[in-house]
């Protein structure tokens, strides 16, 4: 397969992956990967397969790793090239680098060093199960990995119970079931959820329902491949009366009393014609 050579800009150009079927990665991340005069990977292994995949020959290319534990001296040798004017790609082993994937401190020495900085964008499990868990989409809060011991799961959990948003998280199957029990004691049994499970990959698995249901769908198999858990919001906390009082006088400062009205019934989740009613109250 022939791929476009392009001629790069001297920068740091971030490369999304496939998660799983090879054939999710976009013409120009391969463009990239084809054309970049220096080409860097969480798992060099990983990498070098993906090129034979789609057919871009390395050639004398250098190939570097750099992963969570490379530490500061394999990020100044990326950002050495950087310096000689090279275009150097970047890819994790799977997915979006940055995202729950090491690039960060690369990301930021190289923008603050003033080098181009650029993306690739394509696959994210992320954003992929959020496409298939039944879930509202509309705001949605990534946690990536929780603490792997049961206190702190816990504890990352309830700083998140007032959050009105779904929450995404990313799990290792071996605690899979002990998280979705450490969920349930915080959010409640009946709080709606779904497992994704090997998204994109020849067995993709999506079970939705309740924490309770899908503990029991769980706890007798054994459970392999990457886990995406995706949880509901749930309902707001009753704003009480002071509060409203309070959003009301503030937004009567700049809206009109219908308009004032409407943003304040919204936010807080209470009938605008009782909120109305007491704007006109407040208003005297």
């Amino acid at each position: 397969m022939n791929h476009q050579i392009v001629t790069l800009k001297p920068g740091l150009y971030f490369v999304a992956t496939p998660i799983g079927s090879a054939r999710d990665i976009t013409l120009r991340a391969l463009d990239i990967l084809a054309s970049a005069d220096v080409i860097a990977a969480e798992d060099t292994r990983a990498m070098r397969r993906l090129l034979e995949i789609h057919g871009v020959p390395l050639g004398d290319r250098p190939l570097l790793s750099y992963h969570d534990h490379s530490g500061a001296p394999a990020r100044d040798k990326l950002i050495r090239f950087l310096e000689a004017g090279k275009s150097v790609a970047y890819a994790s082993e799977a997915g979006t680098p940055l995202i729950a994937d090491p690039g960060y401190h690369l990301s930021k020495d190289a923008s603050d060093a003033g080098f181009l900085v650029t993306s690739a964008p394509g696959p994210s499990a992320v954003v992929t199960a959020l496409c298939l868990a039944g879930l509202p989409t509309d705001s949605f809060h990534f946690s990536g990995f929780l603490p792997n011991s049961k206190s702190g799961r816990r504890k990352g959990f309830e700083a998140l119970k007032e959050t009105q948003a779904t929450l995404v998280f990313y799990e290792s199957p071996r605690r899979l079931v002990e998280m979705l029990k450490d969920a349930v004691l915080v959010f409640g049994n009946d709080r709606q959820a779904a497992v994704c499970r090997e998204l994109t990959k020849k067995f993709e698995e999506v079970q939705r329902g309740s924490l309770e249901s899908l503990i029991e769908e769980f706890s007798d198999r054994t459970i392999k491949g990457e886990i995406v858990v995706l949880i509901d919001r749930g309902e707001p906390t009753a704003a009480s009366a002071e509060d409203l009082e309070t959003a009301l006088k503030t937004a009567m400062e700049t809206l009109s009393i219908r308009d004032a009205a409407e943003v304040v019934s919204k936010a807080h989740g209470v009938n605008k014609r009782k909120v109305y009613n007491l704007a006109l109250k407040l208003k005297g």
